[in-house]
C-alpha cells in the first residue's frame, strides 16, 4: 500500500472516531447535567437559544459553585435556624403576610450561613440550583407570593404554599443537602 492510501483509510477513521468521542462526551456531559440539575436542566434548556447553549450555563453554575466556600453548618448554629423556622411557622396563624416575609427572610439568611452569596434573586437560584436543583421551583414559587404579599394581592391559600415551599428549601439547606430532617409544613 502506497502512503497515500494509508492516510486514505487513516484520516477518515481517525475523523470518525474523533467524532463519535465528541458525541460520548457531550452525551456524558449531558446525562451528568441532567442528574445534577433534575428539573432545572430542563427549565434551563427551555429558556436558552440550544441545549448546548443552556449546557454552557449550567457547567458555568458548577464552576461558579465549586468557587464559593459552601459550608455545613455546626449542630448548634443548625438548632437555632429550626427554632426560628418553628417561631416563624407559628406566626403564620395570626400575620400570614409576616410569617412569609419572615421565612423569606430565614430563608436568605440561612443561605448566607451556608457560605451562599445572596446578592440578588437571579443569582441566588443560579448558585442554588447547583446542589438544590429539585427543590429550587420551591424556592421560585414561595418568591413570587412573597412579592404578591408585598402588594397584599396574595391569598391565604397561596401564603400557606409558599411557607410549604419555603419549607422544602429550607429543610435542604438545614441538612447540608441531604434528605430534610423535618416534618414538612
Amino acid at each position: 500500500m502506497t502512503t497515500g492510501t494509508l492516510l486514505a483509510i487513516i484520516i477518515p477513521v481517525v475523523v470518525v472516531l474523533a467524532a463519535l468521542a465528541v458525541v460520548a462526551f457531550l452525551g456524558f456531559r449531558r446525562k451528568r447535567l441532567r442528574e445534577r440539575f433534575g428539573p432545572e436542566y430542563e427549565r434551563t434548556v427551555e429558556g436558552a437559544g440550544s441545549r448546548l447553549e443552556a449546557e454552557r450555563d449550567l457547567s458555568a453554575r458548577e464552576k461558579r459553585h465549586d468557587s464559593l466556600d459552601i459550608k455545613p453548618l455546626p449542630g448548634d448554629v443548625r438548632e437555632r435556624y429550626s427554632q426560628d423556622w418553628t417561631g416563624v411557622q407559628g406566626e403564620f396563624v395570626d400575620r400570614p403576610e409576616d410569617a412569609v416575609r419572615d421565612a423569606d427572610s430565614l430563608v436568605t439568611s440561612l443561605m448566607r450561613e451556608r457560605g451562599y452569596p445572596t446578592e440578588g434573586l437571579t443569582q441566588r437560584i443560579r448558585d442554588l440550583s447547583v446542589e438544590h436543583g429539585r427543590t429550587i421551583e420551591h424556592y421560585r414559587a414561595a418568591h413570587e407570593v412573597n412579592e404578591l404579599s408585598m402588594k397584599h394581592q396574595a391569598t391565604t391559600e397561596q401564603l400557606r404554599g409558599a411557607m410549604v415551599h419555603y419549607r422544602a428549601l429550607f429543610d435542604e439547606l438545614l441538612s447540608d443537602g441531604g434528605p430534610g430532617r423535618h416534618a414538612r409544613a
